[in-house]
């Protein structure tokens, strides 16, 4: 996603890449932040690869972060940030509802040319109604979020998330490499656990005795192939076990 906005970014203005960097998350010092910057922003949580910022960047100019992908699951600090948005279809609610997140004093500073619909000035103006909103979507990320309550908050959300991706990766690091995932340690996703097969001729086989377990859409990304298990709020502990196991079990018998 930070390639993409990267890109989208260089259509409307001057944009510089502050940190590139493969199968991990760049470092603190790595942030070469260009002088005179607008904003940094960054994609808290990358689902292709599976990769995680560990830690919150810690710059001199306003933070934008994406955190469609792990929004609600972590306890966040929104006074460090300039503006946080998230699409809700992954933690918050079906797809066409975004939540904005923005610093009051960031608002009314758009272009003169910023269409109305993409000034968030609009929306702060209107209390989010300057058209028709999305009320069917909204209506069900409120009761994502009265369920997120009960159940315990987003502390409880991190301790699932911490469990239910530490079961996956355990099968992985454990199989003596007949599963691989080549992403730093301290950098794998929470949120989407991305491994492949060393023998990829098994990779059908294993999806399709997965499915047979009630395992679904475990295979991966088309752009990197592999498989991904997508561990959101709403699978719950006991689903990552179950993926475990077979990979255990899967692992045994094709070894």
């Amino acid at each position: 996603m930070s390639r993409k906005a990267f890109n989208e970014a260089q259509k409307i203005g001057e944009a510089a890449e502050v940190a590139c960097t493969e199968l991990r998350a760049p470092r603190q010092e790595e942030l070469a932040v260009t002088d005179g910057a607008a904003y940094l922003y960054y994609c808290s949580n990358e689902t292709v690869n599976g990769i995680r910022y560990w830690y919150r960047p810690e710059v001199n100019v306003p933070l934008i972060a994406d955190m469609s992908s792990d929004f609600l699951s972590q306890p966040v600090d929104i006074s460090k940030y300039g503006l946080i948005f998230a699409g809700a279809q992954k933690n918050f609610g079906p797809a066409g509802l975004t939540v904005v997140i923005a610093r009051k004093d960031l608002l009314g500073r758009a272009e003169s040319t910023t269409p109305t619909m993409l000034d968030y000035q609009t929306y702060a103006n209107f209390e989010s109604m300057y058209n028709t909103p999305p009320t069917f979507a909204i209506y069900i990320s409120h009761l994502v979020c009265k369920w997120l309550l009960a159940e315990g908050g987003v502390k409880e959300m991190e301790r699932r998330t911490i469990l239910k991706s530490q079961k996956i990766y355990d099968a992985i690091d454990n199989s003596d490499g007949f599963y691989y995932n080549n992403i730093e340690k301290q950098s794998r996703s929470r949120m989407n656990v991305v491994f492949n097969l060393k023998n990829e001729e098994l990779n059908q086989l294993f999806i399709e005795e997965a499915l047979q377990k009630g395992l679904a859409n475990i295979k991966g990304h088309r752009i990197v192939g592999g498989m991904r298990a997508s561990l959101y709020n709403a699978v719950s502990v006991e689903a990552a076990e179950a993926l475990a196991d077979y990979m255990k079990a899967f692992a045994e018998r094709h070894s």
